[in-house]
């Protein structure tokens, strides 16, 4: 039933399934000093190519409130857009482990800041009655399932840059997002004016496993203490820097996302030749939204199909392909739906 509900629904692929139980074997030191967590800062920094600081921790949420809290003052100011996950699904972690700054929600067609927007919602500076302008934080893939171009980021970036604030991208998606583009990871990120980025690798294949990457070594000075803090500095970090540096290894984290995205494009193009559907947006990564009638929705859950009507601005249903979803699965959902509409119509 909970099929195409979320890629959070599967479980871990076997290269990290393995480098998990090789990490189990034996003693390592605790506190992200073992090997794992050593030979992890080094290959995201080959793959970044740049040298990074890295911190595993053990969600989303945590990473992205503990990026914000490393980048804004408590009495700073978050620009995001408003179906962001920090301002629509993370119970207020953002504003607590910042110490209470301010996220600012914007609007924005198909989930995404639009640049001009930003420039003129940025205000305040140095006025001791309102929060200070601090951070713009972006997300890679968006809510929506559509992304950002490299451009749109550097655009994003320059403006940031004009007002003397950092940037922050929530790449939960990350890596479906960059296999859409087909730039690099550096294109995407610090060359495009990117300050951190919160790396996500639970959805796409690992068991629990994200990191915050910083891409100027200074801006991560007080962040040991910051995920102290939080709880998020694990004593047995080995179990996760593992999953990661399997996830990030020969190309097995783009080689999952190419699967995961190609599977909502031919889901999303079934829908779009179906009769009563509507795309509510551009399918750009592993995500389908799309608006259905209520009797659609009737006829799918009374086959046991998962809905989730809550999604966004509540007016879409939300699909998801996974590193594990196959042609067979797309293939059967069509059908499904295909059966719903022609017993409806006759």
């Amino acid at each position: 039933m909970r099929l195409f509900a979320s890629d959070n629904v599967t479980g871990a692929c076997p290269a990290v399934v393995e480098a998990v139980l090789s990490a189990n074997a034996g003693l390592a030191a605790s506190y992200g000093e073992d090997y794992w967590s050593t030979a992890l800062r080094a290959k995201f920094s080959e793959i970044f190519e740049t040298e990074v600081e890295v911190f595993p921790v053990l969600s989303g949420t945590a990473s992205n409130a503990l990026a914000l809290a490393a980048l804004t003052p408590v009495y700073g100011k978050v620009y995001c857009h408003e179906l962001s996950h920090i301002n629509t699904d993370e119970c207020g972690a953002p504003e607590l482990l910042t110490g209470g700054a301010k996220l600012i929600p914007m609007r924005g067609a198909n989930g995404r800041i639009v640049p001009d927007d930003l420039a003129q919602a940025i205000r305040g500076r140095g006025n001791v009655h309102v929060p200070q302008p601090a951070v713009v934080s972006i997300t890679q893939a968006c809510e929506t399932g559509t992304v950002y171009r490299p451009s749109e980021i550097l655009e994003i970036a320059a403006i940031a840059r004009d007002h003397h604030l950092k940037v922050h991208m929530d790449g939960a998606r990350f890596a479906n997002a960059l296999s859409t583009l087909g730039v690099t990871p550096a294109q995407m990120t610090w060359q495009a004016g990117v300050d951190v980025l919160s790396f996500g690798g639970t959805k796409n294949g690992c068991f629990v496993a994200e990191a915050v990457i910083f891409f100027k070594p200074e801006m991560a000075e007080n962040f040991d203490f910051l995920r102290k803090r939080s709880g998020q500095l694990i004593s047995k970090m080995r179990f996760v820097s593992s999953q990661l540096l399997a996830y990030i290894s020969d190309d097995l984290w783009l080689q999952n996302a190419m699967v995961a995205n190609k599977m909502a494009q031919k889901l999303s193009r079934g829908m779009a030749a179906l009769p009563d559907i509507e795309l509510a947006y551009p399918t750009e990564s592993n995500e389908v939204f799309v608006r259905l009638p209520d009797y659609l929705i009737g006829g799918l859950r009374a086959k046991h199909r998962y809905i989730n009507e809550d999604e966004l601005d509540g007016k879409a249903v939300r699909f998801v392909a996974s590193w594990v979803t196959t042609d067979e699965e797309v293939q059967s959902l069509l059908d499904d739906i295909s059966q719903c509409i022609l017993g409806a119509k006759a």
